[in-house]
């Protein structure tokens, strides 16, 4: 199943389960910024354990890999867990949202967008940016993931909330990687 359909198979599992996400990562950094492929796609999710069985049943083995105790574990500890499309090779990580800050911010600032040709909620461009240089921070420098961050500034520079982004720049601890990534800029 192309990486499109899955997304848009998902998205549709989990507004018939009333479970509200988010598209986050490299999906949403392509689109708010410079494209480049990915094969897995990240979604923060809003998920009780009631909603596990409608996920397992309509992602059956050996086509997808989706294991349900790595659900629930991932449910009471808020991490994460996979759905893997055996076939394409394409995955789904889904980050359960957690009662971090910029966690409950980000998501509630989340915006409605037609891609590929259906609505899904994708993060903010500003929190696109802040998520990025946060996984570049945590991964020590990721040139890839500074990049995203750098290209969705370029492009979306002119709508941007500064303000937002300098405050949780801050309280994220990545003022320096902000201040890095203006000074590199050539918004469009």
């Amino acid at each position: 199943m192309p990486q499109p359909e899955l997304l848009e198979k998902v998205i549709t599992v989990l507004n018939n389960s009333n479970v509200d996400y988010m598209i986050t990562g490299s999906i949403v950094s392509s689109l708010q910024g410079e494209p480049r492929s990915t094969h897995d796609v990240d979604i923060v999710i809003n998920i009780q354990t009631g909603a596990i069985h409608n996920l397992i049943n309509i992602f059956p083995a050996p086509r997808f890999y989706i294991s349900k105790e790595s659900i629930a574990e991932a449910i009471e500890y808020k991490t994460m867990f996979n759905l893997i499309d055996t076939t394409e090779g394409d995955k789904i990580d889904f980050w359960i949202l957690t009662e971090e800050a910029f966690d409950k911010s980000r998501f509630a600032r989340k915006l409605e967008e037609n891609v590929y040709g259906f609505i899904m909620k994708v993060s903010s461009p500003e929190d696109t940016i802040l998520a990025k240089l946060r996984w570049a921070k945590l991964s020590g420098g990721s040139e890839k993931q500074f990049t995203d961050a750098l290209r969705v500034y370029e492009v979306q520079y002119d709508n941007l909330n500064i303000a937002y982004i300098n405050k949780w720049a801050e309280q994220l601890q990545v003022t320096e990687m902000w201040e890095n990534l203006k000074l590199n800029a050539q918004p469009l």
